[in-house]
């Protein structure tokens, strides 16, 4: 087997471009492909256009820029390792707003690097792994003129925003997406950055609560006392989904969630989590959630309700004294196994319903979800991933539960059927989603040889021993 350690040209090859390596994932940063945002629309298509560009640069085939509903998906492929396992690699090109701007150091789209940091909005979640893989691959195909293993890129635009044209185009396209198992790249270490393999991830259920009263505002004065103030019917309806102890309070929410077992919640306690240094870099006075559970089982493998935002009503300098004609929330629940994310929505919808007051007219609408996930430890491309970790980041990696949600990673089990392994390189405290995101360099660049002999590893397996192991 091929290794990085053994292989002193391909080592030679990264290492001669280390400095053109951090110009291209510069260039590819300075795009501001936010999906959530129409404007930026023209942007996401000029990301997808910068990949396609440089998959056919570095000698990959068959490369496509396909239209959805959404933003364009990037498929190409190398598939001439005969014999070989076949590898699907997944990674997405859309990032989050950027909002509030005055937080940020310097402008989010204008990356700069920092000590060993790259700082700009996508350095990390999710651009800087994809670009991590795009090197991977230049460098094999630089240095050796072809794979260990065929593989299968895809790269969305829209996985920001649950990547709903996504399932589609994967239902789509069934046969041409064959293969023995899929990596995706969107993952993190876990705290104190040590090497890590993400085995399962939260699902998502997101919707919307529409409280409507009257027509237009109205004066307190006249009408207070007479009318129900539609701000005060949400907190009301807010206040009641949860109770003091932490538990959800939707009827049927906790009915399909799968207990810890005492070997899961025996390896949730082995892992090195620091829960006061976790609450001092928090900034909190205190941990909160669920009884009965430790802070990282909460975070990772219980299901949660939280509302995202409200808003409504008169909100300027100075005084107004209205009943506002409407309000609104955003609220979302993280699932765990085997929770749907469409039943946990009927839920919630008629338990609103339930508990609204009376005097205003309420709506709950869905905006979207995704399934929960979880794979084997002991899965071979688990454990390939394994050693490739322990080969370049030097000891081996603890297996984690985030609490986050990849909607893609349930559909490569559900729609093709797949085992997927999450090898992702993010630090633990990018401020993913926030100001000032980063990428630790050290790992982007560690992550970029971990592909490398992930790839050689794989080439090694049975491809009988990959077959069936999804759960």
């Amino acid at each position: 087997m091929t290794t990085t350690s053994s292989d002193p040209a391909l080592e030679a090859f990264l290492d001669d471009r280390r400095e053109e390596r951090l110009e291209s994932y510069k260039a590819f940063l300075r795009i501001p492909s936010i999906s959530a945002l129409p404007e930026h629309a023209k942007d996401c298509r000029t990301a997808a256009d910068w990949i396609a560009a440089d998959l056919q640069a570095i000698g990959v085939e068959h490369v496509e820029v396909t239209e959805t509903e959404g933003h364009p998906i990037v498929y190409a492929d190398w598939l001439h390792a005969d014999g070989a396992p076949t590898v699907i690699v997944y990674c997405h090109y859309d990032v989050q707003p950027v909002d509030p701007l005055d937080l940020w150091d310097s402008p989010p789209f204008e990356p700069v690097v920092v000590g060993d940091r790259m700082l700009a909005r996508g350095s990390s979640d999710d651009k800087g792994q994809l670009h991590l893989h795009l090197r991977a691959t230049e460098a094999i195909l630089a240095t050796r003129d072809q794979l260990p293993v065929n593989l299968k890129f895809v790269f969305e635009g829209d996985e920001e925003s649950n990547s709903v044209h996504l399932e589609r185009w994967l239902d789509a396209n069934k046969a041409r997406l064959a293969a023995d198992f899929a990596v995706i790249s969107d993952t993190g270490f876990f705290d104190g950055n040590l090497p890590a393999i993400t085995v399962g991830l939260r699902g998502i259920m997101y919707a919307q609560i529409d409280v409507a009263g009257t027509a237009v505002d109205l004066h307190s004065g006249s009408y207070g006392g007479a009318v129900q103030n539609p701000i005060n019917a949400i907190a009301q309806i807010i206040a009641a989904l949860k109770g003091p102890d932490g538990r959800i309070r939707v009827p049927g929410f906790y009915d399909d969630v799968v207990s810890l077992t005492e070997a899961d919640r025996a390896a949730f306690a082995a892992l090195p989590f620091d829960e006061a240094a976790y609450q001092t870099t928090l900034g909190v006075p205190a941990l909160v959630g669920e009884a009965g559970f430790s802070t990282i089982e909460r975070r990772g493998a219980r299901p949660t309700l939280d509302v995202n935002g409200i808003w409504g009503g008169f909100q300027g300098e100075g005084t107004k004294t209205i009943i506002p004609a409407h309000a609104h929330a955003k609220v979302s629940c993280r699932l765990v196994t085997a929770q749907d994310p469409d039943r946990i929505f009927e839920q919630l919808q008629a338990y609103v319903a339930e508990i609204a007051p009376p005097g205003v007219v309420t709506t709950v609408t869905y905006l979207g979800g995704g399934h929960p996930s979880l794979t084997p430890i002991d899965h071979p491309a688990t454990q390939a991933a394994a050693r490739a970790l322990e080969a370049t980041f030097g000891r081996a990696p603890v297996y984690i539960r985030e609490g986050g949600s990849i909607p893609v990673c349930s559909s490569f089990e559900q729609i093709l059927g797949l085992p997927v392994v999450l090898l992702g390189f993010d630090p633990p405290d990018q401020h993913a989603h926030a100001p000032n995101e980063w990428m630790d360099l050290t790992n982007y660049e560690r992550g970029i040889r971990t592909v490398v002999r992930m790839w050689d590893e794989v080439a090694d397996l049975d491809r009988s021993t990959l077959a069936g192991a999804v759960t």
